[in-house]
């Protein structure tokens, strides 16, 4: 070991460093990571040391930190399960070990945001051998059987609970680590995931995919639907994993990048079949799947979506707009989908104005198709008997049209 060795990232973690601002701390905790990282192919042994210094100094460093949007946690979680590999990895005395784990247990117990509440999860990585890890689990479960098998009217938690059960996991106890999940007196996916794992060592993956759900919120848990979808195409049951968790796991808050998501996970599964089983996990939001048809080329069925259901006319008007000359018949449809749309009503924050500019995006397309008294027919239909009666989108439709006489 390099006492002397100067870590670029430890005057930066200083207590209360950041203050209240997230960016500056994840962008530093990255860094940090990459720095132990690249120690790490060199000499194993310092950068452990360099990962439990750190860890030590994260979370009063954080502590200020807003949090509120998430990110903050997430980053602080990837670095935790990434130097707790290192630390495992690195070879050490029995003494030196021991001692880091200590101090990684003192870390997470003064941790009272808490940030280092993640490295339960990891403590059987960071036990870095099955021995070392029995000896952890052995500790542990003193704490974790006085709160699991005592009085139920007496504190049924432990703070060590997800530390003990990683560690069984490490030592390869796996009977024991589901018999105590069974144990436990939550139903909850910190424990449950633990079974999980211990299922998936044991070779038995459909299993483990059965438990998961029946012990949990199954499907409709992100994070319930990730684990299930690796363990399936873990183990090449890839239409399995499709199937029943592709569209959790892959959702998105757009339906374009909802669509790309799953598309780009299951390459081998052809888009038009991704699109149709989106559409069929989402009735009644059909015309919302228009952009993701349009992205795939599937330019009828992106048309036959958008008469289904409402779409954001801005999204039919820029499509409409961008395919007029290319595909003039496509931009017809798409900017009259534009128009019904707005004529019923539809539109964010959509004022008259937005009615002019789909009447004339349309109108030009209607010109490049040899459309245009069809398409002045279809409009001139709509503003005389408004579907869903007068207001500013019919009144304003009605100008352009007088004004084209």
């Amino acid at each position: 070991m390099a006492p002397t060795h100067t870590w670029t990232f430890r005057p930066r973690f200083r207590r209360n460093a950041f203050g209240w601002r997230s960016q500056p701390a994840m962008q530093r905790i990255e860094e940090a990571v990459a720095e132990i990282k690249d120690v790490a192919a060199h000499d194993p042994a310092l950068a452990a040391e360099g990962a439990v210094i750190f860890l030590e100094k994260l979370s009063p460093a954080i502590a200020q930190v807003d949090s509120s949007s998430g990110a903050i946690g997430g980053t602080v979680n990837r670095a935790i399960a990434e130097l707790a590999k290192i630390i495992g990895a690195a070879p050490a005395s029995e003494t030196q070990r021991e001692t880091w784990l200590q101090r990684l247990w003192d870390a997470f117990l003064a941790d009272d945001i808490p940030y280092l509440e993640a490295l339960g999860d990891h403590w059987g990585a960071a036990c870095g051998s099955v021995e070392v890890a029995s000896e952890q689990a052995d500790r542990l479960l003193v704490g974790l059987r006085d709160a699991w098998e005592g009085p139920k009217k007496g504190p049924r938690s432990f703070t060590g609970e997800s530390h003990c059960l990683s560690a069984l996991l490490a030592a390869e106890r796996y009977e024991e680590v589901l018999a105590w999940v069974e144990k436990s007196p939550y139903t909850m996916w910190s424990y449950v995931k633990f079974g999980v794992k211990a299922l998936v060592a044991m070779g038995r993956p459909e299993e483990a995919v059965a438990y998961a759900e029946a012990r949990s919120e199954g499907r409709r848990s992100p994070a319930v639907a990730y684990a299930c979808e690796t363990i399936l195409r873990d183990a090449g049951m890839e239409e399995e994993a499709y199937a029943n968790y592709a569209f959790v796991v892959h959702q998105h808050g757009s339906y374009l990048s909802w669509f790309r998501g799953v598309a780009k996970a299951y390459p081998a599964i052809p888009k038009a079949r991704v699109l149709a089983d989106l559409v069929a996990h989402t009735p009644g939001k059909e015309g919302k799947w228009f952009a993701a048809a349009r992205s795939a080329k599937l330019y009828d069925e992106a048309i036959r979506l958008v008469q289904l259901s409402p779409c954001e006319p801005k999204t039919l008007m820029k499509a409409a707009k961008a395919e007029t000359s290319k595909r003039p018949k496509f931009a017809v449809q798409a900017g009259l989908a534009a128009l019904r749309w707005q004529v019923e009503g539809h539109g964010y924050k959509a004022v008259a104005n937005d009615a002019r500019d789909a009447f004339a995006i349309t109108m030009r397309a209607a010109e490049a198709a040899g459309e245009v008294e069809a398409v002045r027919a279809q409009v001139r239909a709509w503003v005389e008997t408004p579907p869903q009666g007068e207001n500013k989108m019919v009144r304003k439709l009605r100008e352009c049209l007088g004004e084209e006489r």
